[in-house]
């Protein structure tokens, strides 16, 4: 009986279906986040055993699963733990891709994978291999935004274009244009002086004054925290406006209540630095050193990453000033 059983190809699917769906349900049921995290792993890999229909239906469950477990890996404060799971879960959410290619929460999750792994792992030692993630990132969120007719044809289109169909597009749209906007922005401030790359500038802009627009608080108020980054990263010759960028700083520190302490960790990196601010510069930094890494539980890991960077920073001091 068991042999007939798994001789049939539509038996076998909905054994291994079920099988997903108990781990999942075991994995969620786990009161600790981070205990989650293997059972999860394991659920996605079976359901890479899965064939046609029904895997891809497997794989558009296990997305929005992982899409709401994906706390259980921002709560981690183990630097170390964190670098060496990232680049295998993102792999894995690629594998799952294959299967659903236009699934907007793998795509919005990998946008944010790559760009997230790029910022607080690779940037600072090889900024050429973040430059290549950068772009993968951007890609990805691209493709969230472009299942919208509309802006993809902004994409497509002129700066004016892309601004009219932001102009009109809902709020729903919001995670999409950020982490498109967030990994086209990076990758420029990686490149500052390629003018190909500057002339993309104005874009990310749009977009992530749409998302100001939309929604301020979006991601800790990431949109006011990427503009003040860019004008306050430039020389007034190349667009820079520190005036605006202390503005943009501000409105990010007071919608996070500056308890995302990459905020101040750019607010010092960028317009500190370029106005030789030597005191703006020490108060932020220690105001990230002496925070506690559980002043936000839900991103405990963006916070251990910009300590990192606080530290890192600081050790430059004598060469930026």
């Amino acid at each position: 009986m068991v042999r007939h059983f798994m001789q049939s190809r539509k038996a076998r699917n909905t054994w291994f279906l079920s099988r997903v769906f108990s781990i999942l349900s075991a994995a969620l049921a786990t009161p600790s986040a981070s205990m989650r995290i293997p059972s999860i792993s394991l659920a996605l890999g079976l359901s890479l055993l899965l064939t046609g229909c029904v895997q891809r239906i497997a794989t558009n469950t296990v997305g929005d699963i992982v899409d709401e477990g994906f706390t259980g890996f921002t709560e981690e404060s183990d630097l170390e733990l964190a670098r060496q799971a990232l680049p295998g879960n993102l792999k894995l959410l690629e594998v799952l891709l294959k299967n659903s290619p236009d699934n907007p929460t793998l795509l919005r999750l990998l946008s944010q994978g790559y760009s997230s792994y790029a910022l607080g792992f690779v940037e600072d030692q090889d900024p050429a291999r973040a430059r290549a993630f950068y772009l993968r990132a951007r890609d990805y969120g691209e493709r969230v935004m472009r299942q919208d007719a509309k802006l993809a044809a902004g994409l497509d289109g002129s700066l004016e274009d892309l601004k009219a169909a932001l102009a009109g597009a809902p709020k729903d749209r919001v995670p999409g244009v950020f982490w498109t906007a967030f990994g086209l922005g990076s990758y420029i401030q990686l490149n500052l002086t390629d003018p190909d790359a500057l002339a993309d500038l104005p874009k990310a802009e749009a977009m992530m004054r749409f998302v100001d627009e939309k929604d301020s608080a979006f991601y800790y108020g990431g949109a006011s925290l990427f503009l003040g980054t860019l004008y306050g990263s430039r020389s007034r010759f190349l667009g820079g406006d520190y005036d605006r960028s202390r503005a943009w700083f501000e409105k990010a520190l007071r919608l996070n209540g500056r308890a995302f302490l990459m905020t101040q960790v750019y607010y010092a990196k960028s317009l500190a630095v370029q106005t030789l601010d030597e005191e703006l510069f020490d108060r932020l930094i220690a105001e990230v050193d002496s925070a506690s890494i559980d002043v936000l539980p839900e991103n405990r890991l963006a916070n251990a990453i910009a300590k990192e960077k606080a530290v890192r920073l600081k050790g430059r001091k004598p060469e930026l000033f």
